[in-house]
């Protein structure tokens, strides 16, 4: 099968892990400028949640179409469009003088992001046997993992509030958040499975003659499978569930930490440093993944890391020092390090194969839905309670995706979908070497 070809050659997986490393460190980036920058225009705890929910509206209507797309076609022009619209978002909302523009340009940036993370994980799922899934969507999320541990820092550098220059500021880190936009352009070659042009076969090792028409490698028919089938599968829901709780509490951290800076005394550099640990506890926790199932089993991480996640979440809402405060961000970030890339195995493995692309989508559905919801309700919330307030929401989300999660994800799979070694065949006495026929004229000389 062509998408597996050059199984063992994995450049492809380290050039879109360095393509999505610069996209999510440009929204990474972004995300805490907005912030800082609707606060420089006026706004209050729930006009930020507003804001950052409109980050999300515009992909949660987008996503099941460019998944049935994608099952149909090529990934990487979804990756180029993801990152110009991420570009172009970014860079506009730094000359936006209103919230509204704001809101606008946040909502076309999450847009961008939803097309570069919807090829992106298409290809990963297209490019991998059943037994490297694990691995390789690991080593994906490094790269998101890498761009939140810039981005943050490289905004809190940039974003100063010091004599009113919070919105000039914000608006230069919004316009250098574009410009890593643009990098992530440059590194989208040879990332899809090469196609194999039609009636004729390649051989080993060989490329095929690029002559006549092209068609990417048989699969069976998409389209014909259901959403509701899709979202009825068991595995499905849960593994939506569990990656809608965890990107919120990402995002919630994303977007309401500098709020809870500024509450608190905090400097935009410090709040950028917290957010950074929780990113570096993150890509640690994805370098020892396959450790960890192996020794505990896909289903008892993925539940365990959400309750321990829901309860240091709802820490976080505790008036605890700066320092008690990073041990919990990078605790919460090896904790929700996990989350992502076993939703999307679970996910893949789960549905159909000739729907795989739209069940991704369906994942990213559900992820902006929270992305839309939760903000909203965390700036009520806030605005209400104060802004701890978000974090005890979070809490009990993640509470609530662990308990259905270990009911309605299925067990852990028999390694026999692995390659299995060959059975060694009983053990024969050594044969003796018979002696070569010997001419009957020779016969004499030899006895």
């Amino acid at each position: 099968m062509a998408a597996r070809a050059g199984a063992g050659d994995r450049r492809w997986l380290l050039r879109l892990v360095i393509a999505f490393a610069f996209s999510q460190a440009a929204v990474s980036m972004a995300r805490p400028a907005v912030s800082y920058r609707a606060l420089a225009l006026g706004a209050d705890e729930r006009a930020v949640g507003v804001i950052a929910g409109v980050y999300a509206l515009l992909p949660l209507f987008a996503a099941v179409p460019l998944g049935r797309r994608t099952d149909r076609g090529r990934c990487v022009p979804l990756l180029a469009v993801g990152a110009v619209l991420i570009g172009v978002g970014c860079g506009l909302s730094g000359t936006a003088g209103s919230l509204t523009a704001l809101a606008a340009w946040s909502g076309v940036m999450g847009l961008g992001h939803l097309c570069f993370v919807i090829g992106a994980q298409s290809i990963v799922a297209r490019r991998s046997s059943p037994a490297e899934q694990d691995r390789n969507f690991g080593h994906f999320t490094i790269g998101a993992s890498l761009g939140q541990l810039v981005g943050p820092v490289a905004a809190g550098l940039l974003v100063s509030g010091h004599d009113g220059a919070m919105g000039r500021t914000s608006a230069l880190a919004l316009v250098v958040s574009a410009g890593v936009a643009a990098v992530s352009l440059t590194c989208l070659r040879r990332i899809e499975a090469p196609v194999i042009p039609a009636g004729t076969t390649a051989g080993p090792g060989k490329k095929p003659k690029r002559r006549g028409k092209t068609e990417p490698a048989k699969k069976p028919k998409p389209g014909k499978v259901s959403v509701w089938r899709i979202l009825r599968t068991r595995g499905v829901p849960s593994g939506i569930l569990v990656s809608l709780a965890v990107l919120s509490a990402t995002d919630i951290l994303t977007v309401y930490l500098p709020v809870v800076g500024e509450e608190r005394g905090i400097s935009p550099t410090v709040i950028g440093v917290l957010l950074s640990l929780r990113a570096a506890a993150a890509i640690a926790c994805r370098l020892v993944m396959t450790p960890m199932i192996q020794r505990m089993g896909r289903t008892v991480l993925l539940t365990g890391s959400c309750l321990l996640g829901g309860l240091l979440c709802a820490g976080i809402a505790l008036p605890v020092p700066v320092w008690g405060l990073a041990l919990m961000l990078v605790a919460l970030g090896f904790c929700l390090g996990v989350g992502q890339p076993l939703s999307m195995t679970t996910v893949v493995r789960a549905a159909p194969e000739e729907a795989r692309s739209t069940a991704l989508a369906l994942r990213l559905t559900g992820n902006r839905l929270g992305q839309v919801a939760a903000p909203a309700s965390a700036g009520l919330v806030a605005g209400v309670a104060g802004t701890g307030a978000p974090f005890m929401m979070l809490g009990v989300l993640l509470l609530g995706a662990a308990g259905l999660g270990v009911r309605s994800t299925p067990r852990d799979p028999a390694p026999a979908k692995a390659p299995a070694p060959a059975t060694p065949a009983p053990a024969k006495a050594p044969e003796v070497p018979q002696e070569p026929a010997v001419p009957a004229e020779d016969s004499g000389d030899r006895h």
